[in-house]
């Protein structure tokens, strides 16, 4: 740098002693070389004004391009010493340190990107006042079928019931709402957290998927609970109703006389009661047996034609429209056959049932494979299922039918998690209700 300012500081003195004396041989009347001198101080004086002019817009065309981000040009360095080759040299170096930068940022975020889409959660990172988002992960993208969201508004139109309760977050405290996805109702515990940058207020929001952890934590629940009820009633009514069995036989052996008729109903009366008793809780044992599925490949074609061929004349003597559609007639699932057929049989017979009564009855199983599960699915046009009940419908001992004991829809979705899967409803009153039953691969 010190040679630069001597160099820089020669050039003025000649130029100056130029000057002085064109100025000197022109008050001499030397003017032929008074007029070569001043040509000589107008060359020197271009040289130099046009070197710094150079320079000049050396730095702005720098300047305008780290404005920019434009950290791709490299300086051609002709001699290090020289003030060109400091100047270049200094932009080089800061030209490749903002590269590295840059390239640390990168990696950064690709990191950060690859780690938050890992998560099984979705994530929603935007700007709180314009609404603006600034990226969202796969799980989300996945979970709620939104491949893009520019602003959360955008959420509005897609999931309103979601939008409504993401705006009205409080901000620290987790709360578990139920949302409408692409694996049908699911319970969300959701939580957001909020940072303030020069650039306006942010909050990310966090959307986990907590229906897997009730569900087996349920599962456990009614089984212990299940257990003990029909434990506890089977020791007690099976005394009571081999006791009434064994009575109603001396009873019967007696000769008729009419003051024991009223004993002999009685003890018949118990007799039933107890082996209802006794087959209600055998009913319930059910659910307990469910744990090991003896699992194999099963082509889907033969399990659902052999359900179709099970129930085809319930449907035809109900004049039931009936369709089986499978896309793939080569996929297979790896489950135990028999436990799912009786799911398939379970949902169909009350979708039959939902569609008594309906004008064009319509009941379809469909069978598709996406890119990480296969879904059946089966859909009815009857009378639909009330959002309250959607959310009863899979709960133990609950039932909205006359007969029912409440033990169908439990054991499918019992079946369902022993297969690590899921199912799943969605439905609307009065124009029917879809069951999907959700397989990984």
């Amino acid at each position: 740098m010190q040679r630069v300012k001597i160099l820089a500081f020669l050039k003025f003195i000649l130029l100056f002693l130029v000057a002085i004396g064109c100025g000197y041989l022109f008050f001499k009347g030397y003017y032929p070389y008074a007029i070569l001198l001043f040509i000589v101080a107008l060359f020197l004086f271009y040289n130099w004004f046009s070197q710094q002019l150079w320079m000049y817009q050396q730095l702005f065309d720098f300047s305008e391009a780290t404005k920019y981000h434009d950290f791709t040009r490299n300086y051609a360095v002709r001699n290090k010493k020289s003030l060109e080759g400091k100047l270049f040299t200094a932009f080089n170096q800061i030209n490749q340190e903002f590269k590295n930068i840059h390239s640390d940022k990168e990696i950064q975020n690709q990191y950060l990107n690859k780690v938050i889409n890992m998560l099984d959660s979705g994530i929603v990172f935007y700007q709180l006042e314009s609404g603006k988002v600034i990226w969202i992960n796969d799980a989300f993208k996945n979970l709620f079928k939104t491949p893009h969201l520019g602003n959360l508004k955008g959420l509005q139109k897609r999931h309103p019931d979601l939008y409504e309760k993401t705006i009205a977050l409080k901000i620290g405290k987790q709360q578990i709402e139920t949302a409408d996805s692409s694996k049908g109702k699911i319970k969300l515990l959701i939580q957001t957290s909020e940072f303030e940058t020069k650039e306006g207020v942010f909050r990310i929001v966090h959307y986990q998927n907590i229906n897997e952890a009730i569900d087996e934590t349920e599962a456990k629940a009614y089984h212990k609970l299940l257990r003990v009820l029909t434990h506890e009633i089977m020791n007690s009514i099976a005394p009571i109703s081999s006791l009434a069995d064994t009575m109603h036989g001396h009873l019967l052996s007696i000769e008729n006389r009419p003051e024991l008729e009223d004993v002999k109903v009685g003890v018949r009366t118990i007799k039933k009661r107890s082996e209802g008793l006794l087959q209600f809780s055998k009913s319930y044992r059910m659910l307990n047996k469910i744990d090991q599925p003896n699992l194999s490949e099963v082509p889907i074609l033969q399990l659902l034609e052999n359900v179709n061929q099970l129930l085809e004349p319930v449907m035809l003597r109900q004049e039931i429209e009936f369709d089986v559609i499978v896309k793939n007639t080569k996929m297979l699932l790896h489950i135990d056959a028999n436990l799912i057929e009786q799911v398939l049989i379970n949902l169909l017979l009350n979708a039959i049932e939902a569609v008594k009564g309906v004008e064009h009855p319509r009941i379809i199983l469909s069978a598709v494979e996406l890119e990480d599960k296969i879904q059946l699915k089966i859909q009815d046009n009857g009378v639909g299922i009330s959002p309250e009940l959607q959310e009863q419908i899979f709960t133990p001992f609950f039932t909205t039918k006359k007969t029912g004991s409440g033990i169908g829809l439990t054991l499918t979705k019992q079946i369902m998690l022993v297969h690590k899967g899921n199912v799943f409803v969605q439905s609307e009153e009065g124009k029917g209700s879809s069951f999907t039953l959700n397989f990984v691969k």
